[in-house]
């Protein structure tokens, strides 16, 4: 029942700019904390934005200032905008959805299938 499905991933230059999309089924992101993590090759998962259902928002220093996660209800869909894209940020994006950004990456109990993000001139 519960769906979430990441797209928008693809193949950008360094500086560049993309905006990937977790369209959601079976639930309202309204009502929950909606996290975007990422894997690259040979690395652990790591979390790099949360959403939570009173839209505060989260982010570690390396993606700070360069990625912004949002909400559009209408369309119960939480996207990532990245902007100056590093070779270091490229990887398998996920989203993934939790009762509370609060509560750690274990607590993401449904997550999407992933999407390709590859940094390279």
């Amino acid at each position: 029942q519960v769906q979430l499905v990441e797209s928008g991933g693809g193949l950008v230059r360094p500086g560049g700019s993309l905006r990937l999309s977790c369209a959601a089924s079976g639930f309202k992101v309204d009502e929950y904390d909606i996290g975007w993590f990422r894997q690259a090759p040979g690395q652990e998962r790591e979390g790099i934005s949360c959403l939570s259902s009173d839209d505060t928002t989260y982010y570690p220093n390396e993606v700070k200032g360069r990625f912004t996660i949002s909400r559009d209800s209408a369309k119960n869909t939480v996207y990532l905008q990245m902007i100056d894209l590093k070779r270091e940020d490229e990887g398998v994006y996920y989203c993934a959805r939790s009762r509370g950004c609060h509560l750690g990456m274990e607590e993401f109990g449904d997550w999407g299938a992933g999407t390709q993000v590859t940094v390279s001139s």
